[in-house]
């Protein structure tokens, strides 16, 4: 073949390739425009958010979620991508607390103007980050049990520190940020998703309202057999052989606790006198099931069931999932209703 021909081959090439870039592009841009097309586009950080404004939005909106399942919350970075996605939204959702320290000096380096923020935080009444722990080196809380909840008793009462609404002090309290474990703060924060999308989309205000109102009432039917079971219950305390971040769930629900870790902590291994302890305590009050949390390596919740010969089951505070579960499509209900089994069966 000679040389003339080779040049108007690799030219046939060259236009073919420039062709075939173009459909793509027309393509992948098509796509783009149709992806955003109607949609509202809301980033969140993590699971909770996720599933809450899933729940509110429905096919209305594109949900992207930042730390994705199975990761560790405690340790996430955002990226470049990240905070593009957060300053290309038109709603972002975080918690607040600790773990989302990094984005109040993201929201304050870039162009938010044309999206909105919802922290979850703001959403309810806060309680202090507890840190209470024994000489033994237990977290543990108790209750006197005389302040239990009646069927149909309005549950959106002041905070620890008597503070309404959402004012929140500012001084250097440290609160829980786990607020979505109590089903109550689940219900506010549902409810303001849900302001702020009719908001955004007062066109789809209706079919936003229908979808909270419905997913409102799978959250109450779970409130409802929580304070059926605790009522019930044999007992009142609830052993961790793990962290702990459930202060707003007890709180709610008026039960008490040990653990082996106080909240999030960085903690890896009890010391021999928490260990001891918690044997101690799992034995002379026949706890029948020590509890882990979600994505833990049950290191020491097998450790004192070993011990102790009783069973560990996980108490899911969702605050991240499995890449299986949230294939299969896991729900903050869904978890929930898991969690009524294994309290069911810790409190008998």
């Amino acid at each position: 073949m000679n040389k003339k021909k080779i040049g108007i081959i690799a030219l046939i090439i060259v236009m073919l390739s420039g062709v075939m870039m173009i459909f793509a592009n027309g393509i992948k841009n098509k796509q783009v425009v149709e992806k955003h097309d109607g949609k509202l586009q809301i980033v969140v950080t993590s699971f909770p958010q996720y599933d809450f404004a899933r729940a509110v939005a429905g096919d209305n909106a594109d949900i992207q979620m930042l730390i994705k399942p199975g990761v560790e919350t405690h340790s996430y970075e955002p990226t470049p991508d990240d905070i593009r996605k957060i300053q290309n939204s038109d709603l972002f959702i975080y918690n607040g607390g600790e773990n989302d320290k990094w984005v109040d000096g993201i929201l304050d380096s870039i162009d938010m103007s044309k999206t909105k923020t919802l922290k979850l935080e703001d959403c309810v009444n806060l309680i202090e980050e507890d840190e209470t722990v024994g000489l033994e080196g237990v977290a543990t809380h108790s209750h006197d049990h005389d302040h239990s909840h009646e069927d149909g008793e309005d549950h959106d009462h002041e905070d620890a520190e008597g503070h309404e609404g959402h004012e929140h002090s500012t001084t250097d309290i440290e609160y829980d940020e786990h607020v979505w474990t109590s089903p109550i703060n689940a219900i506010k924060i549902v409810k303001e998703i849900n302001t702020v999308l009719n908001q955004l989309d007062e066109k789809d205000a209706d079919k936003f309202d229908a979808n909270a109102k419905e997913y409102i009432s799978e959250i109450e039917d779970i409130d409802s057999q929580i304070r059926d079971i605790v009522k019930n219950a044999k007992r009142k305390t609830l052993v961790f052989g793990d962290r702990f971040p459930f202060k707003y769930f007890v709180e709610e629900y008026g039960l008490d606790y040990k653990a082996a870790f106080p909240g999030c902590s960085d903690e890896m291994e009890p010391s021999a006198e928490t260990v001891s302890y918690l044997v101690n305590f799992i034995r002379q009050e026949n706890i029948p099931v020590v509890l882990y949390v979600e994505l833990s390596s049950q290191k020491v919740a097998n450790t004192l069931a070993n011990e102790t010969g009783v069973k560990t089951m996980c108490l899911n505070s969702a605050h991240n999932l499995s890449q299986q579960d949230f294939e299969n499509g896991a729900t903050y209900v869904s978890i929930m209703k898991e969690n009524i089994k294994t309290l069911k069966a810790a409190l008998q």
